[in-house]
């Protein structure tokens, strides 16, 4: 019986870190709903790219002579320790490149934030994740 006990609470110790890991992957959606970024497994770590984008944005960028949809915004998120991610961010519509930081407030909401310019420029957002 103790046994028993021993391995259920070891299996209840380590769901959470499996849990937390899994549920980046899904899509998400940026505060004004003008975005969703399909976020899955690449490699070692995670990747985030945009799957759909309003027609707003669509031309910002293309103004720029590029294409959001398609476009990788988060890559090589690995895991930094108490729930973070640790990555790399690219903003579309200035065209910039930086570090990223990401972590899950809840099942259901992830806080984004980039810094660009050895960290001198962040700029942090709330996705909500977008169930199907």
């Amino acid at each position: 019986m103790n046994r028993i006990l021993l391995v259920a609470a070891s299996m209840l110790l380590a769901a959470p870190s499996a849990l937390a890991a899994q549920s980046l992957e899904g899509n998400w959606t940026n505060p004004k709903r003008s975005v969703i970024v399909k976020v899955d497994r690449c490699g070692e770590g995670y990747c985030g790219t945009v799957s759909w984008a309003s027609q707003h944005n669509r031309d910002k960028v293309a103004g720029e002579g590029r294409q959001l949809v398609g476009t990788r915004i988060l890559t090589d998120l690995k895991p930094a320790g108490d729930g973070q991610f640790k990555g790399q961010a690219f903003e579309p519509k200035r065209n910039i490149r930086g570090s990223a930081t990401v972590h899950q407030l809840g099942a259901n909401t992830m806080v984004v934030k980039g810094c660009a310019v050895l960290g001198l420029f962040c700029r942090e957002q709330r996705w909500t994740r977008v169930v199907d």
